[in-house]
């Protein structure tokens, strides 16, 4: 089973659910003062305050303890009901339910102990034996780890196997690991239990994540609050909590008793999980201000102020454009040439930490201005964002430095007041009356975009007024595409095979060049053959045939193969078929199900286009092609050509997605047009072989 809520917690990125049911609870403070501070801004945003993961953690002043012993976990016994237990009504086919969960966060020891009880109600859910329990390298450690199995006879295995580790994902040159067991002995009617310790390098920001993939028919949240030398006090919000679900808070510590906790569904294309499920945050403040604009004024205030003080250095960033640009140049080729610059110096959050040596240059004090920075020649995504800034204004543009916030794990609203959760820095600059986005601190950024998480987020511009609320824009889907082009031989046998070209562009092309970020060449090769490969419905051989462009953002991403797939071609009697569709496996699973629990979400809006050309045995001819489609919903569009060329078959092929977020009740419609799109790739393609052919 994989532990849900120690995935979010290790990952530890900062946003909120949704504002419509947003509720807060708090202690009584004493009178707020217009010069209190929120305690994640007492020291500035955490990318300021050196937090290596800079923009998505909130971190704490506190140190990271080291690991403490083990917790003294006696398991209960089961009891002699919950071994008889064949089902829950109110989960009826559930394979397996959580029968009782346990999360105890104590921030003050810089530690969550997590326990689960699930009972093995079917053989479908004999997999929960597989546990999978995700942590940052480096920034967490998941230690004490405990298991074991109960049989429906009460006779008990204890795990004594080996933990290992895998890695998941990357994340801005974090790797994403997960500890990984397996428990003996599950069978239907067994329970099975384990626990484990995260424990944290670093403070973050706690909450509790409620939902479960699995129905929870008990479970318990205690969370004890830092407490530092000076008072702090800490904010409780919540949304979606189960009915009798509510947040109870002692003199030394917020807990919570559920029951009955719906399993949480998931489906492809949904809103990030935890925008969804049910939660509990925590977030600390030096003063609990209890109305949301003034909490934000002051906000706007105090990372503004860090600002104009860190760019404070006109004379010296004067000079350094002077470097840069001409004085004729046009407006946007100045802001293009400064842009490059900035990037190609040296971004520390990218680099993959190895040695004791680095460890300890990452914790040395930040340089305060931007002019020690551009001296030195390196920096953080918010120190070269904000040498921008301070570049664009000595070349005589209106720029800004803006936090905002991602949409990668949340939604944000400033309802629950978390100025931790406006996490990402960005650049606005005023070009030609309109307002430009840039992220030069983000190392495969091209000019005038944001990472797609940053994109059409909420967010502050910094400025005198205490700072604006902006949405920051949405690229079209023009400007993300993927672009393949092939030319394709097909033999007698039904093989196809040939050269194919992939061009990314936009957001396509960050996603691939991210991907391979501290990758080796094998790896980075391996990636994009799989990819291919897994884009197309049968069997399929593709090799790498170039070295792509890693890490120049202003190009398109180009990647070659030699492409092979067997028995593309099928007889038909008398003739030979083949489908229209080629890179088209993607659509062929995508809105298959009659109902929808959940909002359909695209990360951004983006393009795919086909141009294939088929060269087909000598002597064979082209008896008959589908006719072509051109459907626009406009959420989604889709255009289907095939053409009959003498000897060869074109097909030119696109697919436009033109939205981030529809509604469930729109489902239906969107479930129809990728059908209408499946029917149409499926389209045959008729050719009648040659004499020679024919004859054997």
């Amino acid at each position: 089973m994989k532990s849900t809520s120690n995935w979010i917690a290790t990952l530890a990125i900062l946003f909120l659910p949704s504002a419509s049911a947003a509720q807060a609870q708090q202690e009584t403070p004493p009178a707020p003062s217009t010069a209190t501070l929120p305690a994640s801004e007492r020291q500035g945003p955490a990318s300021v305050r050196g937090c290596q993961s800079a923009a998505n953690v909130l971190c704490l002043p506190t140190p990271a303890t080291a690991p403490g012993p083990a917790p003294v976990v006696a398991y209960e016994p089961i009891s002699a009901e919950d071994l008889k237990m064949t089902s829950e009504p109110l989960a009826p086919g559930a394979p397996a339910i959580i029968l009782y969960r346990q999360v105890d966060r104590d921030d003050g020891s810089d530690r969550e102990d997590d326990y689960y009880r699930i009972k093995i109600l079917a053989e479908e859910g004999r997999k929960q034996a597989d546990v999978e329990i995700p942590y940052w390298k480096g920034y967490d450690e998941i230690v004490h780890i405990r298991a074991r199995t109960t049989k429906p006879d009460g006779s008990k295995v204890d795990f004594d196997g080996q933990v290992f580790e895998k890695s998941l994902v990357k994340v801005r040159g974090l790797q994403v690991l997960a500890k990984t067991f397996t428990l003996s002995a599950v069978e239907p009617g067994c329970v099975i239990e384990y626990s484990y310790s995260l424990q944290l390098k670093h403070n973050y920001a706690s909450h509790w994540i409620v939902s479960e993939t699995l129905f929870t028919k008990q479970a318990r949240f205690t969370f004890k609050p830092y407490k530092g030398g000076s008072t702090v006090y800490y904010r409780t919000s919540w949304e979606h909590l189960p009915p009798g679900a509510s947040p109870q808070r002692g003199p030394d510590r917020t807990w919570m008793d559920a029951s009955n906790i719906p399993a949480f569904q998931t489906e492809d294309f949904m809103p990030p999980p935890n925008e969804l499920k049910s939660r509990v945050d925590f977030n600390y403040q030096s003063s609990l201000i209890g109305d949301a604009d003034q909490y934000w004024r002051l906000v706007g205030q105090v990372r503004n102020a860090q600002l104009e003080k860190f760019v404070g250095k006109r004379k010296a960033m004067e000079q350094a454009v002077a470097q840069i640009v001409q004085p004729s140049d046009p407006p946007e080729v100045k802001l293009r040439k400064i842009f490059d610059r900035v990037q190609h110096l040296r971004n520390t959050s990218f680099e993959l930490r190895k040695t004791q040596q680095e460890e300890k240059r990452d914790k040395e004090k930040f340089d305060e201005n931007v002019e020690d920075v551009w001296k030195r020649g390196y920096g953080t995504p918010w120190q070269l964002d904000w040498l921008y800034v301070a570049l664009a204004r000595a070349a005589g543009f209106e720029a800004y430095g803006c936090w905002v916030s991602s949409r990668a794990e949340y939604f944000f609203t400033p309802v629950t007041m978390q100025a931790g959760h406006l996490s990402e820095p960005a650049v606005l600059v005023k070009l030609n009356g309109k307002d430009l986005y840039l992220n030069p601190g983000s190392e495969f950024a091209p000019y005038g975009m944001l990472n797609w998480s940053e994109t059409a987020a909420r967010g502050m511009r910094l400025d005198k007024d205490d700072g604006t609320w902006i949405k920051t824009s949405m690229p079209q889907s023009s400007e993300s595409v993927i672009q393949r082009a092939a030319k394709l031989k097909l033999s007698e046998g039904g093989d196809l095979e040939g050269k194919l070209t992939i061009i990314y562009t936009g957001l396509e092309g960050m996603d691939r060049r991210a991907s391979g970020l501290h990758a080796d060449e094998v790896a980075r090769k391996k990636t994009l053959e799989d990819e291919i490969k897994g884009q197309i419905p049968l069997a399929a051989e593709a090799e790498l045939t170039n070295n792509p462009d890693w890490s120049n953002s202003e190009t398109p991403f180009v990647a070659e193969f030699n492409l092979k797939v067997t028995n593309w071609a099928s007889n038909a009697g008398r003739r030979t078929a083949f489908p229209a569709g080629i890179f088209v496996a993607h659509e062929k699973g995508i809105f298959e199900h009659a109902n929808r629990v959940h909002p359909i979400y695209f990360e951004y809006p983006y393009q795919e286009m086909d141009d294939v050309t088929i060269e087909l045995p000598a002597g064979w001819k082209v008896s008959g092609v589908p006719t072509p489609q051109a459907v626009d919903i406009h959420a989604v569009a889709y255009n289907l050509k095939v053409e009959n060329n003498n000897g060869t078959v074109h097909v030119v092929r696109k697919l436009s997605f033109d939205f981030m977020l529809v509604d469930k009740k729109d489902y239906a419609a969107l479930r129809a047009f990728f059908q209408g799109v499946r029917n149409s790739d499926d389209g045959q393609v008729l050719v009648q072989p040659g004499p020679d052919s024919a004859s054997n």
